[in-house]
């Protein structure tokens, strides 16, 4: 069975506004100890946090030390008067950020200029084993044409400066602003992969792999592919329903994707990241246009050799069956405003990480 790791990216919250706090004395330095798995890591913004697990085999196995790493997090943010949200951008900003400091994040900066000032954004990688460079190449043509779909599924920030977007995933809006974002080209092999990335380098677009803005791409530490379309989620069920079918669509070999061209799948994203899941789509097993629900099952029929292989299968499809009831976590982010105003948007961050503490 593949390996797989999980990112997540939050955001440290006042609990009265729902504004990021810029920088809390000692909260980064209390969050750095053992956490009996994983760990948790400054992010690009010191008002950010990433939790990164160790590599894993199961969903079983990502649900405990994800739940660990959530509930950590929110026992440091209780004292204070904070909470972690799990939101692909904040409800509002102040738009005065402060870079963690890093010679790499300092370069970063630099290179955005005044975009750092409002890249706020939260999302969530999978990585995915395969050892062999080729197949791994392979995987990372194979899921371009998923990424729309997958977008339009785990769309999870739906706010901009207190007001709501419009946008299911108003991250990927403000991510498309970077010099490398949304989907990757297709390449003949790991030679042509790497030319591309050296051909950005040269540019002076990134200063190194590692910043390479790709919504999926193979990892320059690690021999996986790394799926980052995905806002973080709101709570641990919906980021194991992305990890799990992440997986299964990487490691999927089915025939009947057709590579998809690229003007295709860049359209087919921003509707994703407007309309979610009741967006039309390209469909990657025709080219031809579908709607995102459609897509979805088909996506999930593609995917269920592996799926069960992993016995992810049951619990895959229960939860876009959960998605279907409930909403993505985008709209239910709109639906907890709507009939509670911050009062119901801080109760339902909550429930993403303290609740999951107690499981």
């Amino acid at each position: 069975m593949a390996r797989f790791g999980i990112e997540e990216e939050f955001v440290l919250l006042d609990e009265d506004t729902l504004v990021p706090l810029v920088v809390v004395d000692g909260i980064h330095q209390r969050l750095q100890g053992p956490t009996g798995g994983g760990r948790v890591m400054a992010e690009f913004l010191t008002s950010q946090f990433e939790c990164v697990t160790d590599p894993l085999v199961t969903t079983g196995e990502a649900r405990a030390q994800l739940r660990t790493l959530r509930g950590l997090m929110s026992a440091q943010a209780a004292p204070e008067h904070a909470i972690i949200a799990a939101t692909g951008t904040p409800f509002a900003t102040t738009r005065r950020v402060s870079i963690s400091p890093s010679p790499h994040y300092d370069v970063v900066a630099a290179q955005l200029a005044h975009i750092t000032r409002g890249h706020e954004v939260n999302g969530l990688h999978v990585h995915v084993e395969i050892p062999d460079d080729d197949e791994r190449v392979r995987a990372l043509n194979r899921v371009r044409g998923w990424l729309p779909v997958l977008s339009a599924l785990t769309g999870n920030s739906p706010f901009i400066e207190g007001l709501p977007s419009g946008y299911a995933s108003w991250r990927s809006i403000l991510i498309r602003r970077l010099p490398t974002s949304w989907c990757p080209p297709l390449v003949a092999d790991i030679a042509d992969y790497h030319a591309h990335v050296d051909r950005l380098i040269a540019l002076g677009a990134i200063a190194e792999a590692s910043s390479l803005g790709w919504a999926a791409r193979l990892s320059d530490r690690y021999p996986t592919v790394e799926v980052r379309v995905s806002d973080t989620q709101l709570d641990v069920d919906d980021t194991l329903f992305a990890a799990a079918l992440t997986r299964a669509i990487v490691l999927s070999d089915d025939e009947r994707v057709a590579p998809g061209a690229i003007d295709g799948i860049d359209a087919s994203l921003w509707m994703a990241a407007r309309y979610g899941m009741d967006a039309r789509l390209v469909d990657p097993t025709s080219d031809g246009v579908a709607d995102a629900w459609a897509i979805a099952e088909r996506m999930l029929d593609a995917a269920g050799p592996v799926l069960r292989e992993h016995d992810d299968a049951e619990f895959v499809t229960e939860h876009l069956a959960r998605i279907r009831a409930d909403g993505t976590g985008a709209q239910r982010q709109e639906r907890a405003y709507a009939e509670g105003g911050l009062a119901g948007l801080r109760a339902l961050y909550r429930n993403g990480t303290a609740a999951e503490e107690e499981g």
